[in-house]
């Protein structure tokens, strides 16, 4: 007897996926793609961002540590300026180019459909 009302309970307690749209409308159909290109954008964007901020911190205290002008020159502050600044830009790169990509690909899906 319980194993039939928990059995019952996990059944009622299942979310189908996202790419199982079949009673949607093809407005909301939309709108979940485009929070899934979305979501695609921000998790290849941080991947980028910490891969920049490794590439560009190991230079950055590299040339800190070895050349008279960059250690007077580059206090604590601007190091982090420097490092911040290209993890930044590689964040909204990559997160661009990879939401672009999608709209793209769906946009040509669209066309041949």
């Amino acid at each position: 007897m319980a194993s039939e009302t928990s059995a019952m309970s996990s059944a009622q307690n299942v979310v189908s996926s996202p790419l199982e749209m079949k009673g949607l409308s093809p407005f909301d159909h939309k709108i979940s793609m485009a929070k899934r290109y979305a979501h695609e954008g921000v998790v290849a964007g941080a991947k980028a961002a910490v891969v920049a901020s490794i590439a560009t911190a190991i230079p950055t205290f590299a040339c800190v540590r070895t050349l008279q002008w960059a250690k007077y020159n580059l206090n604590p502050t601007a190091q982090a300026l420097v490092i911040s600044t290209v993890a930044g830009a590689a964040y909204f790169i990559v997160a661009d180019k990879t939401v672009l990509a999608s709209a793209r690909k769906n946009s040509f899906k669209d066309i041949q459909a």
